[in-house]
């Protein structure tokens, strides 16, 4: 089985040695350098790849991406019909995130741009203490990220909200699911995270309806997708004063354009993309299992599903 390696290529060669060191015996191709498109029968990519190039392979079995979302293979034209698709569930990934996560709702609980204004201003001003107990966390889906974000919190004292398309329970969390769901969560979220997964329903859901619903003085933190967010809405409500400040990881496009507002905004926080990186010597056993099992005819892990798409 040969496998077709693709991302970005500062990472390529980290990613190689990584499943060399789980399988030395794997036959492993360097994207753009295939050799003959009828080897080809895995490919594990990233974003950086154009699902129609994957037509090229006739015994294409397995298609593996690269991180826990999805979205980017399920753009137009799609990965080749038929073939199934596996995400990564991986624990470096969810430590990742939920340190993302508690350093922003931290951040901002403790008052920080606040403080880092008074410095840059030689101001010395103890401001009134905030009590974590009355900091209201909502998150925007309880997946695998979700939920450790959610459980992390809680062990802080902070009370925790979590926004589900349909019912789930994580212990120490107050569920809300369905559109009347996330409107009610919203009206009492002091800081809202959001780690969902793109899709059609969920694109735009932080906007300037659902930002209207927040208390004013709120939060905002996305590290899911930058199509969760409609950008402008958000810079509106901090212009306002409705929203306080935001932490943001992903945008739509990436990278951000240089001249896009969200770099300058004094009340925003950038990151590229970089809440939780994929570090391949993580992440290389599980893949290396999933091209066993296709070798095999076993049952694939962590096949995503196409009708939830995620």
């Amino acid at each position: 089985m040969a496998i077709l390696l693709c991302t970005k290529t500062t990472a390529m060669n980290d990613w190689r040695d990584a499943l060399l060191a789980v399988d030395p015996a794997l036959d492993i191709r360097l994207f753009p350098e295939a050799g003959d498109p009828a080897d080809i029968e895995a490919a594990v990519c990233w974003n950086q790849h154009d699902m129609g190039e994957l037509r090229r392979y006739p015994n294409l079995k397995l298609i593996v991406s690269m991180g826990a979302g999805v979205d980017h293979l399920l753009r137009q034209p799609g990965p080749p019909p038929g073939i199934p698709v596996a995400r990564l569930k991986d624990h470096m990934l969810t430590t990742g995130m939920t340190e993302f996560v508690v350093l922003n709702v931290l951040r901002f609980h403790r008052q920080d741009l606040d403080y880092r204004a008074q410095q840059a201003a030689r101001v010395w001003n103890e401001l009134p203490a905030p009590v974590t107990a009355e900091r209201r966390i909502g998150i925007l889906g309880l997946g695998e990220l979700g939920a450790a974000s959610a459980r992390a919190l809680v062990s802080f004292g902070f009370p925790v909200m979590g926004w589900t398309r349909t019912p789930r329970e994580v212990e120490g969390v107050t569920n809300f699911h369905g559109e009347d769901g996330l409107d009610a969560m919203l009206r009492q979220t002091d800081i809202l995270c959001c780690l969902l997964p793109l899709t059609p329903q969920t694109r735009g859901v932080i906007n300037a309806r659902t930002l209207a619903l927040m208390p004013r003085g709120a939060f905002v933190i996305n590290s899911a997708r930058g199509g969760h967010l409609v950008a402008e809405d958000l810079l509106a409500a901090l212009d306002s004063g409705h929203i306080a400040a935001a932490a943001l990881d992903v945008f739509e496009p990436e990278p951000l354009p240089a001249e896009h507002p969200l770099w300058s905004h004094p009340r925003v926080l950038v990151w590229p993309h970089a809440a939780a990186i994929t570090i391949p010597s993580s992440a290389a056993p599980q893949v290396v299992d999933n091209l066993r099992r296709a070798r095999e005819g076993r049952e694939l892990i962590n096949l995503v599903d196409f009708s939830a798409g995620y």
